[in-house]
């Protein structure tokens, strides 16, 4: 068993730490498991590489948050593999999955190819989102926007940013009537979510959102963008408009919208460090000049 124990601690807590390595056990005999790994890869869940006597290769995911976990769960059984990886087994009071390994699992940023990277994430997402037999379990994208306004504004330290989070919210409203489909979203289709399987890319670790499928495009735009090469946001976003036949205007409105999400997101989780107010501003500007 490969564990990097310092590195549960620093990130987890010692006390979770405590949990897995006190549950990995009872796991193995459970559903019969062998050669732990641990994923050097640290964020809301700590995972292991492991064998299953069923299942061949899976990941062991040991979750930080138990909901997540349940509707992560949820989602997972609802695609069945299609375009997202398969779940195997749940312990939703532990907040424990067992999920299939996406090999090699190459993260599409790891592709060098621009073009190559936006024509991939196309492809998945003309796959991507169906009807779910869960509905009543997830928020729709303007129900997470809603409570995301009502978090930050309790934030006396993130006035500006409550400020732009609201006219987020403003522009969300009349994208949510014009998009009318209400299917299951990924929620946070960026690039690490995003691995190379045996048959082409695929996706893991979803949110698990309700909405038009419109409103799981700004997470991979947020993360391909580079703000170094003049001219490259106008580029991703014109070609995406392009190959999914999405208005370029909306999509503009769109990332703006998801970036103060996102930024009210780092608040919440404590990510101080992260919070960016000069993007939000620069894809503001970017936003209105389009609009004019």
């Amino acid at each position: 068993m490969i564990i990097n124990d310092d590195k549960i601690i620093e990130h987890f807590g010692a006390e979770f730490y405590n949990k897995v390595i006190a549950n990995l056990p009872k796991y193995a005999e459970r559903w019969d498991l062998s050669n732990f790994e641990q994923i050097d890869y640290y964020s809301l869940s700590c995972l292991f590489t492991c064998v299953s006597t069923e299942y061949d290769a899976c990941v062991l995911k040991f979750g930080t948050h138990l909901d997540m976990v349940e509707d992560e769960y949820h989602m997972l059984k609802d695609y069945d593999g299609n375009g997202l990886c398969k779940v195997y087994e749940v312990d939703v009071d532990n907040g424990v999955l067992l999920i299939e390994r996406i090999t090699p699992g190459t993260q599409l940023c790891e592709e060098p190819n621009q073009n190559i990277r936006i024509d991939e994430f196309c492809l998945l997402f003309q796959k991507l989102h169906k009807p779910s037999m869960y509905k009543d379990k997830y928020l729709t994208y303007m129900e997470r926007a809603s409570e995301v306004v009502a978090f930050i504004k309790t934030r006396s330290d993130y006035v500006e940013l409550y400020h732009k989070m609201v006219k987020a919210e403003e522009i969300l409203h009349p994208l949510w009537e014009k998009y009318t489909k209400r299917l299951l979203l990924h929620g946070d289709l960026h690039h690490e979510n995003i691995l190379l399987g045996k048959d082409g890319y695929c996706a893991i670790d979803p949110v698990g959102i309700i909405g038009d499928p419109v409103f799981d495009i700004s997470m991979f735009i947020i993360d391909e963008v580079d703000w170094d090469k003049e001219g490259n946001y106008d580029y991703i976003v014109r070609t995406i408009s392009e190959k999914l036949d999405i208005c370029e205007k909306d999509i503009r409105a769109l990332v703006y919208a998801e970036l103060c999400l996102l930024n009210c997101l780092f608040v919440e989780d404590g990510e101080y460090d992260e919070v960016d107010l000069d993007e939000i501003i620069l894809v503001e500007r970017m936003m209105n000049s389009e609009a004019v």
